[in-house]
């Protein structure tokens, strides 16, 4: 070994660096299968129960495909490390803006699903913030 060359020398911080960040990816991943599959998929495919649902909005069909397309944009924004934080903010909004209509329009039935998913997309958002300085100097044509 040359002088010049240290020994890499594994702490159990950087380890748990590690873990920390395959977890974090993890869970952008399983909020992107749902949000794209689970969510958005049924509003795309005009599944009867996403008809209904738009129906007794008012909202309709264009409403119904609005929400599906911004869904599966978050969904696979969670997937590109440069835009997950932007995506998981926009997802959050989206969640705020669901639990609204579900208090209003459906009595509250589902409306603690919309709250649950926004707490891991604000934590994505969070740690993932500092991707979003380099989305910021990517879209200036800056160096990242």
């Amino acid at each position: 070994m040359s002088e010049t060359t240290a020994p890499v020398v594994r702490t159990e911080a950087t380890a748990r660096g590690k873990g920390a960040r395959i977890s974090l990816r993890a869970l952008q991943i399983v909020l992107a299968l749902f949000y794209g599959f689970a969510s958005a998929l049924p509003k795309l495919i005009a599944h009867p129960s996403a008809v209904e649902s738009f129906d007794t909005l008012g909202w309709g069909s264009a409403g119904m495909y609005t929400i599906g397309v911004l869904e599966l944009a978050g969904a696979v924004g969670l997937l590109i490390p440069v835009l997950a934080p932007v995506a998981a903010v926009s997802l959050s909004a989206l969640m705020v803006g669901a639990f609204i209509t579900q208090i209003t329009a459906f009595d509250g039935e589902y409306a603690a699903t919309p709250l649950i998913l926004i707490m891991p997309l604000a934590l994505i958002a969070w740690v993932r913030r500092q991707d979003a300085t380099s989305l910021t100097k990517l879209a200036s044509g800056r160096r990242a």
